[in-house]
């Protein structure tokens, strides 16, 4: 028989994976959950670390997901069993950061709960048992699904519904940003959030431009986990930010948005010298970036296909060379290189494929024609192992509640 890197086999497996979260909630909470929940994992398809920099991104969400199962409480307490890890618990009249909790998830749930109520949004308490399938630390997301779940629990349960796909993502990157430690843009959560295929163009942070494209017909989404995590590795992606903004403060800018590409080019001799010839080419590919999201995203809305492709490949291969977060400085171990050569050669200019998310790290992903998705798959299962190869599509629905099922997974 054929392996199947779907991420669920059907029905009966989405049955199973219910029982599952039953017995936890069960067993960690002592009586029957009453709802269910479920965040996906995302990936950016065009737009590698533009947002922080007020740019532009093409981010899709996927099939994998968290999904928990809820039951609200009396007491104004959180409690929350993830499958394989111990209990978080955050009181709702407790909010204020926590030293001590950096870098950990109560952060990132006391962090949601006061973006909440600051909000002017009520919070009150509950229980859930969650299962995560999104490849942890690998680039997908899995913390920023966590934030948005949080945020859409509260939202069903205390917020009447009342809380918006923005307002959930923007919650998030609070939590994450001020409670979690790490200093990411707006993107992930955005992608979890809306569902489906959007281009997000965050010039206004705070009120980003979204527009939903369409999926290419006949294209599958094959993620590959190369292995690495993204876990220590903040220092990295925030040098990426510091430099980006760096060339802008030569300009006397807070930010790339706020300069053009010629001006760069113009004081390109004086520029290197006040930052740094790597500092340069992040910019560049900075605002390569942003014409690319615009072309892909032109080129879907008209059916074009190849120019599709052509942006995810021209994407890839920037982030490689310029925007140089494809591997470690100084480390031997390079997956994601290895993962991107190996698609090469399987795919033989079918597709495209590309590193995706923060890098230096974790994951590639790769459309390709759906006849030609589980042959790639098992390639790169090869190398990589069976467990980290995923065959996915784009998810329309957004963090959601799901009703009697832990997940709703519907696809283009």
């Amino acid at each position: 028989m054929e392996p199947n890197f779907s991420v669920s086999e059907g029905e009966a497996a989405e049955a199973v994976r219910l029982q599952r979260l039953d017995k936890l909630f069960r067993a960690r909470f002592g009586r029957a959950p009453r709802r269910y929940f479920s965040s996906p994992g995302r990936i950016e398809v065009v737009g590698n670390h533009t947002d922080h920099n007020c740019g532009k991104v093409l981010v899709g969400a996927v099939s994998c997901d968290i999904a928990a199962a809820v039951a609200a409480r009396e007491d104004g307490v959180v409690q929350i069993a993830a499958e394989g890890f111990g209990l978080v618990r955050v009181r709702t009249d407790e909010l204020a950061p926590r030293a001590e909790e950096r870098g950990k998830s109560a952060a990132l749930v006391r962090g949601v709960l006061r973006a909440i109520a600051d909000a002017g949004y009520a919070v009150g308490g509950f229980s859930a048992a969650t299962h995560s399938n999104i490849f942890r630390g690998a680039g997908l997301s899995s913390s920023a699904a966590f934030e948005v779940l949080v945020a859409e629990i509260v939202n069903c349960l205390y917020a009447k519904g009342r809380i918006s796909a923005l307002q959930k993502a923007r919650f998030g990157q609070y939590a994450e940003n001020v409670y979690f430690g790490k200093p990411c843009g707006l993107l992930d959560q955005t992608g979890i959030a809306l569902g489906g295929l959007h281009t997000a163009d965050f010039a206004q942070p705070d009120a980003p431009q979204i527009g939903r494209v369409p999926w290419p017909a006949g294209y599958s989404v094959v993620v590959i986990n190369t292995g690495g995590s993204h876990a220590k590795l903040t220092q990295h992606y925030a040098a990426i930010r510091e430099e980006m903004c760096a060339v802008a403060a030569y300009f006397g800018c807070k930010t790339l948005r706020e300069v053009s590409k010629e001006r760069v080019w113009e004081e390109m001799a004086r520029l290197r010298r006040a930052t740094s010839d790597r500092a340069v080419l992040r910019a560049l590919h900075y605002f390569d970036e942003n014409a690319r999201v615009d072309a892909a995203a032109a080129a879907l809305k008209q059916g074009d296909t190849d120019a599709f492709l052509r942006a995810v490949r021209d994407s890839g291969e920037s982030s490689v060379r310029f925007l140089q977060n494809c591997c470690v400085p100084g480390k031997v171990e390079q997956p994601v290189l290895l993962a991107l050569r190996l698609s090469e050669r399987l795919l033989k200019g079918e597709g495209a494929f590309r590193m995706q998310g923060g890098g230096f790290a974790g994951t590639v992903f790769a459309v390709v024609p759906c006849g030609q998705a589980e042959r790639y798959a098992r390639g790169m299962a090869d190398v990589f192992g069976r467990q980290n190869i995923l065959i996915t599509g784009i998810r329309q629905a957004g963090a959601c509640e799901t009703g009697n099922q832990p997940r709703k997974r519907r696809e283009e």
